[in-house]
């Protein structure tokens, strides 16, 4: 009761508060004389934020806030306004959405994941890396919520299967590692590819808008530096849960009840093999569109074979795959492989989302906002790019425990994006890092969809999740900065000693 009573007073004050402070900063405060768009353009940014924290109402509903507010204000036009609510990076998601409901609509993705424990379980250790690596996987394509929720019982079923043996007991907490590990993978999976997390389509979305002659941030170029980095962080959050919680090696090896839930699948089915060959040709079409080199090396692209390569992006990709699905028939019943009515379920709140955050970074650009926190933010470039990093790795990862990872990053990389200009730094050296550590929020229930899932279990207690969690916050901040250095200066083409050209 006094949790609901906190949480609805926290409403009402972010509410009320979001707008007094907002009309405050309309009547009182002048940024720029010479230009009051841009104290308009901030008081809108600062209720949004206020009631995206708070969650004063709904988060698509202070999403849709630019489409009033902004005309009304003379910020942007209502048509421009509209405009960027739906786009490339949208039908991307669209794409990826289609493609990941019909794995689900044929449990191809339960198939999956059986398949990879039976192929690498054994010991509860092997069977926790076997989960981890197939939530992260499956993380990959589909959304971390959707994932969690099918792994989770699949989990349950393990952990009270183990309990009737002597393998799991006493300083042996084999349950708390496996449920933290796939609330954990889940997160860690969406970091290596552009469709795997919301923050990753707004981040390309964002860096486009704000710096439109910028190279494009494609699928393959983020996979190039996504998926090591997911893969490392992934062994480091096993290792991390097996030190913590499964310091006692068990001998457990049997395997049969996985092989009894695989069997249940049957033979796989002719959709099963239609929906796979379609995502292997997705993955395939993505990261070969564009040229790719290696050393002296180049690989050409696909693209490159039509007659105008420039007009073909992800987004173009991902809706003409999934296209298909609505046109080959099923066999098993009648039908095609994809239907509208499970298309339909589409999260039309995470697609306002990511409008709202679109349309608040076109309103930073086009008031003059952007440019007038870069003229403040000079100063910071004296602390080097190492800590500006770091520090940036830092703040979103504690403040995404407490807020929406999507809503953060939406507010927070156009002002990245100014930062990086002020000091005369590449852009993508500050918002990538913001970025990745938006799926780094470990600690606690409420960070992440993944997280309350798992603890919603009853099987693990906010000390167990918090212990593990704060130990991962650190080392994700870690890993972002030197990955950055080590392999996002080549993949993403940045000299740390030169302002590029396009900013």
């Amino acid at each position: 009761m006094n949790r609901r009573f906190t949480g609805m007073n926290l409403q009402s004050v972010g509410l009320w508060g979001g707008l007094v402070i907002a009309t405050a900063i309309l009547l009182f405060l002048n940024l720029d004389p010479e230009n009051p768009i841009v104290t308009r353009t901030a008081a809108v940014a600062v209720l949004m934020a206020i009631w995206w924290i708070t969650e004063a109402v709904p988060i698509p509903v202070t999403a849709l806030l630019p489409v009033a507010l902004f005309p009304l204000l003379g910020i942007m036009k209502g048509k421009a306004v509209a405009g960027t609510y739906f786009n490339d990076v949208i039908f991307l998601f669209v794409g990826g959405f289609i493609m990941a409901q019909a794995m689900q609509r044929w449990n191809l993705h339960r198939r999956v994941a059986l398949w990879i424990v039976l192929l690498i379980g054994s010991s509860p250790r092997r069977i926790l890396l076997s989960f981890m690596i197939s939530t992260a996987f499956l993380s990959m394509w589909i959304s971390n919520t959707a994932t969690t929720m099918m792994m989770v019982p699949i989990a349950l079923s393990v952990i009270m299967k183990l309990r009737e043996t002597e393998a799991v007991g006493g300083k042996n907490r084999f349950s708390v590692a496996l449920l933290l590990g796939i609330a954990y993978s889940a997160s860690i999976g969406g970091m290596a590819t552009l469709i795997g997390t919301p923050p990753n389509l707004a981040f390309a979305r964002i860096f486009a808008i704000n710096f439109p002659d910028a190279p494009e941030i494609t699928f393959a170029s983020w996979l190039g530096f996504g998926l090591p980095l997911s893969l490392i962080f992934l062994a480091i959050a096993w290792g991390v849960l097996t030190l913590i919680f499964m310091r006692h090696k068990s001998t457990f090896t049997e395997l049969e009840m996985f092989k009894t839930e695989y069997r249940k699948l049957g033979k796989i089915r002719y959709e099963e093999k239609v929906v796979l060959t379609l995502s292997a040709l997705l993955a395939v079409l993505w990261i070969f569109r564009q040229n790719i080199g290696i050393g002296n090396f180049t690989i050409p692209g696909w693209s490159s074979l039509l007659p105008v390569p420039g007009f073909i992006d992800d987004g173009t990709i991902a809706i003409s795959v999934a296209l298909l699905l609505f046109v080959i028939r099923a066999k098993s019943e009648k039908g095609r492989l994809m239907d509208w009515e499970t298309a339909a379920r589409l999260h039309w709140g995470i697609v306002i989302l990511f409008g709202g955050g679109f349309a608040l970074a076109a309103g930073f650009k086009e008031s003059g906002l952007s440019a007038w926190f870069a003229d403040r933010l000079i100063g910071l470039g004296e602390i080097g790019p190492l800590f500006q990093i770091a520090g940036t790795c830092t703040m979103i990862t504690f403040l995404t425990e407490l807020t929406s990872n999507t809503a953060t990053t939406q507010i927070v990389l156009p002002l990245l994006g100014s930062l990086a200009v002020a000091v005369r730094t590449n852009p993508l050296l500050l918002m990538i890092p913001a970025t990745i550590s938006a799926s780094c929020a470990f600690m606690l229930p409420v960070a992440t969809p993944p997280n309350a899932i798992v603890f919603g279990s009853g099987e693990l207690s906010m000390k167990d999740m918090v212990k593990a969690g704060i130990v991962l916050n650190l080392v994700g901040v870690v890993l972002i900065t030197a990955f950055i250095y080590i392999i996002g200066f080549v993949v993403f083409n940045i000299d740390p000693g030169s302002f590029p050209s396009w900013a």
